[in-house]
């Protein structure tokens, strides 16, 4: 015989839909449910950025006394609202699987413009209350006009919608959630390692009094192991950082052949560029520690003097950004020679094409050169988000960005989209072809070489304390006539480069999570002296 369940709840409509959801996979279990409406401070204080309410138990705290007071018998939270400090008396029953830890970007359709980086016109107006999001937004776009914006989902995009803003950047899992239709919007999902979500952003967590030994059987069903082990490591950060401090703080964790890997945004206010620190571990002990240790050795500044990257590095450069804020000496320069290999495009080809995917940003410069007339109904992949930003000055957006170092890995995700599709590569003449050739033979690869490397000779010795390689052929040029000191780190960005300095003899080389300038910063700001 089941048991009769109180889970009290918020009102808002994504809380009523949360316990709804647990009361429906309880109610199936022959439980008898009913819910209980509390009002929380948070509900009533809207004069505040949601750093100060997350976390902090603005929207928690009131449920836990129901519970504590025997009012309700389960309280459903978003778990990225609790406190890092467990409440006396309460424990944690269950987590529930993960919906997307993402975030949406929803923009007024007028406000668009597709050769920018996030779509959005020059000094757009943003709206959000998350210093987090407006520190990592900052980054990407400092010409962005930020206003804070609080109330539930579909009065934010209400607003949206009567234009208070031009866009408004929101957590994908409550859209889902609800399932509220943004046809009337331009909507761009930002990949957690772009923009780094709050702890445990995405994720329920079911909280019950600590001695009901019965209740915490029944929920035993709902906790999904791999979720509830990926927040922890999130909020076990938070807390080593203060636990729900108003420093602007992004965190997220995913568990991937084996490893722990995790990515962690902080900065001092959100008018500060952020610091950002990826850590990958095997063991899930420890790497909280780690990541502390990190923004520790950056705060007492023991990070590398001097970098060389083997490619120039724009005003706007990311990269080039954390580089001046930590005020690191570097040299960037190519060390190779590109040349157009063709000179006219296969009118034939293009007509029979459903997708392109560029490996390099040369390939897309060289392939846009040749002022190739292009069907509506192509599309676009890229390898990494720099690739992607190349892409926008031509005026097309990726729909597919390969963000990961491992070109097998792409590929398997790319056959998911491709399956009986004809695509174009276009590449370098010496290019290893990693991506096409791990793709099915369901897939027709149309293999289009358009441009070719020359190495400089006479390369200069660099003294930087870091060396990173931006393609196989610069990490030839250089390791041909220099070697390497004792004192020098190298970086390798991707699978085809790391293979070719193996092959030139340098074994000991690191790679970033993502192949562009964002992983590079990552994995840099984790290297100390």
């Amino acid at each position: 015989m089941g048991r009769k369940i109180t889970i009290g709840t918020r009102g808002s409509d994504l809380a009523l839909w949360q316990a709804n959801f647990i009361k429906t996979a309880l109610t199936e279990q022959e439980h008898t449910v009913e819910l209980q409406i509390i009002k929380t401070q948070g509900d009533q204080i809207t004069n505040l950025s949601l750093d100060k309410l997350e976390g902090k138990g603005f929207f928690t705290k009131e449920l836990e006394q129901a519970l504590l007071n025997h009012e309700v018998d389960l309280a459903v939270h978003s778990f990225k609202d609790l406190p890092t400090e467990s409440t006396r008396g309460l424990s944690i029953a269950a987590i529930t699987e993960r919906e997307s830890a993402s975030e949406l970007l929803i923009i007024n359709k007028k406000k668009t413009d597709i050769k920018q980086n996030l779509s959005l016109k020059t000094g757009a107006t943003i709206g959000t209350s998350s210093n987090r999001r407006k520190s990592q937004l900052l980054a990407f776009r400092p010409d962005l006009n930020i206003k804070d914006l609080r109330g539930n989902i579909p009065t934010r995009i209400q607003k949206l919608a009567k234009g208070q803003y031009d866009a408004i950047l929101i957590a994908q899992a409550g859209i889902k959630r609800l399932g509220i239709d943004l046809s009337d919007f331009e909507v761009i999902e930002i990949s957690p390692n772009m923009i780094i979500p709050a702890p445990a952003q995405g994720a329920l967590a079911l909280q019950i009094r600590e001695n009901d030994i019965e209740l915490s059987e029944i929920l035993k069903p709902l906790n999904h192991n791999n979720s509830a082990e990926t927040v922890e490591i999130e909020r076990k950060v938070l807390n080593l950082f203060g636990g729900g401090c108003h420093t602007p703080i992004g965190c997220y964790c995913i568990k991937q052949s084996g490893k722990y890997k995790v990515w962690t945004s902080k900065s001092a206010e959100y008018t500060e560029f952020p610091d950002r620190i990826y850590i990958e571990s095997k063991s899930k002990k420890t790497i909280a520690e780690k990541i502390i240790k990190a923004y520790e050795n950056l705060s007492s500044k023991k990070l590398p003097k001097s970098v060389f990257i083997s490619r120039e590095l724009s005003n706007n450069s990311y990269l080039k950004q954390v580089l001046n804020k930590h005020q690191i000496a570097f040299q960037d320069y190519s060390l190779i020679k590109t040349f157009p290999a063709i000179n006219k495009l296969d009118a034939y080809i293009l007509d029979k094409i459903d997708w392109i995917f560029f490996s390099s940003k040369n390939g897309i410069e060289f392939f846009f050169a040749l002022n190739p007339t292009l069907s509506n109904q192509v599309k676009f992949g890229t390898m990494g988000k720099g690739s992607a930003e190349t892409l926008r000055k031509y005026g097309h957006q990726a729909d597919f960005i390969g963000d990961h170092i491992d070109p097998k890995y792409v590929a398997e995700q790319l056959s998911y989209l491709l399956d009986g599709k004809s695509v174009l590569f276009p590449r370098a003449k010496d290019s290893l072809k990693n991506v096409q050739n791990n793709l099915p033979k369901t897939i027709k690869v149309i293999d289009l070489p358009i441009y070719e490397t020359i190495l400089n000779k006479n390369i200069r010795l660099s003294d930087a304390e870091i060396l990173i390689f931006t393609s196989p052929s610069n990490a030839e040029a250089y390791f041909m006539q220099n070697l390497l000191e004792d004192y020098q780190r190298v970086i390798a960005i991707g699978r085809s480069t790391s293979k070719k300095l193996a092959d030139l003899g340098i074994k000991q080389h690191l790679l970033p999570a993502t192949p562009d300038e964002i992983g590079i910063a990552e994995l840099f700001l984790s290297i100390s002296q």
